[in-house]
């Protein structure tokens, strides 16, 4: 049994001695395969005696399971290094840049509210607000919109079903309930969300809207234009700005107003865009709000702040304000 000790040492050391995968099965068809060194071993023992041959095929078993062994452990030790290697040659970085939080910023209705609101507070008016949700009397009847009124017909106006409310479709019910709170000189305006039933690039459900209101001895109309041609230069930041104010009429002031504002210039000729309604604010409805109209009078105007802040950013159609697309909201930023 000389043989197989040194057949074992041979094997140990020609399995440690391989790199590859391939080596290695060279090495394990030296000593394992047909004809093996082990395997003719095996192959001899019909040479031997009854009585030798267990012990010699017990023996040589012994040797061709530990060669097996060396022969396994060497396979798994090639196949970790050459997956290691692999790994580092095809490494893949895929972790992704840290992402940083995205700078907000105001839309531009907002923008366009808070700025209108500043330039009122530098003309002495402060901000009013009252509810969404309004009865017959504060959006309707005190505003001198009686039943027969246009406004009130269910195509230009969201009625709450079963009950004596609607969508404010206006804020001037705001003025009515200040009014009534509040003892002159006031001076307010009323920013905020109105509803009528209307949709076009031009229009919308739900729009937003300011209103002022100037009540005191001795106001005119006279303070109305001042008010609003200083307010119009400001926020378009044009002093040579063109304000034309026609004739009109509202239920809710005597004498009404349609207040327009030069848009643009072309071979000499003005064009002119609407931009509010307004007037001096009828008796009954300062009645109404709990004034006397023999001492005091007033002026109101309303606006839509939706179209303000179309002309002043050159957006020609409303409802991209209101469709939350943020390449068009960053542009605002």
């Amino acid at each position: 049994m000389l043989d197989l000790k040194k057949i074992v040492a041979e094997a140990a050391a020609a399995i440690a001695s391989t790199a590859t995968i391939a080596e290695l099965e060279q090495a394990k068809s030296r000593f394992l395969g047909k004809s093996g060194s082990l395997s003719e071993l095996l192959k001899g023992l019909g040479k031997l005696s009854a009585e030798e041959r267990p012990k010699a095929g017990a023996l040589i078993n012994q040797a061709k399971a530990a060669v097996e062994q060396m022969i396994q452990s060497r396979r798994d030790l090639i196949l970790a290094g050459e997956l290691s290697a692999q790994l580092a040659a095809e490494a893949i970085d895929v972790t992704l840049p840290g992402r940083r939080q995205g700078a907000g910023g105001l839309h531009p209705i907002t923008r366009a509210q808070e700025q209108v609101e500043r330039l009122f507070a530098g003309m002495g008016f402060s901000v009013a607000d009252g509810p969404e949700i309004e009865n017959d009397w504060y959006n309707f009847t005190a505003l001198r919109m009686f039943p027969d009124h246009p406004s009130r017909s269910m195509q230009d106006t969201f009625y709450i079903e079963g009950r004596d409310l609607v969508l404010r479709t206006q804020t001037s019910p705001v003025q009515i309930r200040y009014m009534e709170s509040h003892k002159p000189p006031i001076r307010i305006i009323c920013p905020g969300r109105v509803y009528r039933n209307d949709h076009d690039a031009t229009h919308s459900p739900m729009f937003h809207q300011v209103e002022g209101l100037w009540v005191d001895e001795g106001i005119s109309l006279a303070d109305l234009k001042g008010t609003i041609t200083q307010f119009c230069r400001a926020f378009f930041e044009r002093d040579d700005i063109g304000i034309r104010f026609r004739p009109s009429y509202f239920p809710f002031v005597e004498p009404g107003v349609e207040i327009d504002m030069e848009w643009s210039r072309k071979d000499g000729e003005v064009s002119y865009l609407e931009i509010a309604g307004a007037g001096v604010v009828h008796p009954d409805v300062l009645r109404n709000g709990g004034i006397d109209p023999e001492k005091y009078s007033g002026f109101a105007f309303g606006m839509g702040l939706d179209r303000l802040a179309m002309l002043k950013y050159g957006v020609n159609d409303l409802r991209l304000f209101f469709e939350n697309d943020l390449k068009f909201l960053e542009q605002f930023r």
